[in-house]
């Protein structure tokens, strides 16, 4: 599954992680253990397993965000589609194995009414929610490894 970079907002980023691959797929699929590490993540849940087409829900700050699973090849692809007031958005996430432990590649793409009426604003947001997402599932793989 790939982003839409005709979207209005999208936005892609990677870090390293000093963590094997499967410490890291384990913090990203675990959904219901976001919101422990992941300050944005107010509430999570999941309704079933880590596969296409079960649900999950999200509260990121103001909003709820409904999510589908799209793609989840263990242990290298997690991707979903989310709605959440008039946005539809795609995510991805790209887990490979690295010389120093797993190297880990998100995107995200927002399109409707709302991202592109408020396309800087929303640009913005979503490169800093990408940021902090990968600085925190780092520090909370890289403290699980240890």
């Amino acid at each position: 599954m790939e982003i839409d970079r005709d979207a209005p907002v999208w936005a892609e980023r990677e870090i390293e992680i000093a963590a094997p691959l499967e410490v890291v797929w384990d913090v990203l699929t675990s959904v219901d253990d976001w919101p422990r590490w992941y300050a944005e993540g107010k509430s999570a849940a999941i309704a079933g397993p880590v596969a296409p087409g079960t649900t999950f829900w999200m509260k990121a700050g103001p909003v709820t965000i409904k999510a589908r699973i799209e793609s989840a090849e263990k242990p290298h692809v997690f991707a979903w589609t989310g709605r959440t007031l008039g946005i539809s958005a795609i995510h991805t996430w790209r887990l490979d194995r690295s010389e120093d432990g797993t190297r880990v590649q998100t995107q995200e793409s927002m399109e409707g009414f709302p991202a592109r009426l408020l396309r800087a604003a929303m640009q913005k947001k979503l490169d800093s929610v990408l940021e902090t997402w990968l600085r925190a599932m780092k520090i909370e793989a890289e403290r699980r490894a240890s």
